[in-house]
């Protein structure tokens, strides 16, 4: 419903933020990752944003990238996780970080971020890997016992974070030969970002 806001930012205090719109002044909850790098108050500020409907209440989020809004939107996909725990998931870990967590179903980076328990960073792992489907069972059948190759491993985590098959391919196919799974993920996003 809304998509993105441009405004000016009147103030903030973590996580929330006001952003003035033409005389309309919106409230928005926004994960660390995007407060660090706000400007200061009076500046000029455009979110992309998240508009959540409950019967109590209307909560907007608000994200610097698309990459991180569609991050928070596979989150609360996942039975459990709500808007508040998506926020604190992405306020803990970079978009990228997250990545690499569910490509290695690396539970250790997700525990340490505060309301986060094993049982839920095992689910959030597990459904993440689910989202790859096809993709997860024609790396494991391509590689035959080996390890998968990079490129294979960097796709699949663009498409676990919501990119298309096609574009998570288009990026991979712009990654130089050699590269870690790591520098991978985050060359990709750059590149999608762009597009």
């Amino acid at each position: 419903m809304i998509g993105r806001l441009s405004g000016t930012l009147v103030e903030k205090n973590p996580p929330q933020i006001l952003l003035d719109v033409r005389g309309v002044a919106y409230e928005l909850d926004v994960p660390m990752s995007t407060f660090y790098n706000l400007p200061n108050p009076g500046e000029a500020l455009t979110l992309f944003t998240h508009l959540v409907v409950r019967e109590d209440a209307h909560l907007l989020f608000g994200f610097g990238s698309e990459t991180e809004r569609r991050a928070f939107r596979q989150l609360i996909r996942i039975s459990g996780i709500g808007a508040r725990t998506a926020l604190s998931v992405l306020s803990g870990l970079s978009v990228v970080e997250l990545a690499q967590a569910v490509t290695v179903q690396d539970t250790g980076r997700l525990t340490r971020i505060p309301g986060i328990g094993k049982k839920t960073a095992e689910r959030l792992l597990l459904e993440l890997k689910d989202k790859l489907g096809a993709d997860v069972a024609v790396a494991a059948a391509a590689g035959a016992g080996r390890p998968a190759p990079v490129t294979a491993d960097v796709q699949n985590a663009l498409v676990a974070l919501g990119y298309s098959d096609k574009e998570a391919a288009h990026a991979v196919k712009q990654l130089p030969e050699g590269i870690a799974v790591a520098e991978g993920i985050k060359q990709a996003l750059k590149i999608l970002a762009k597009a």
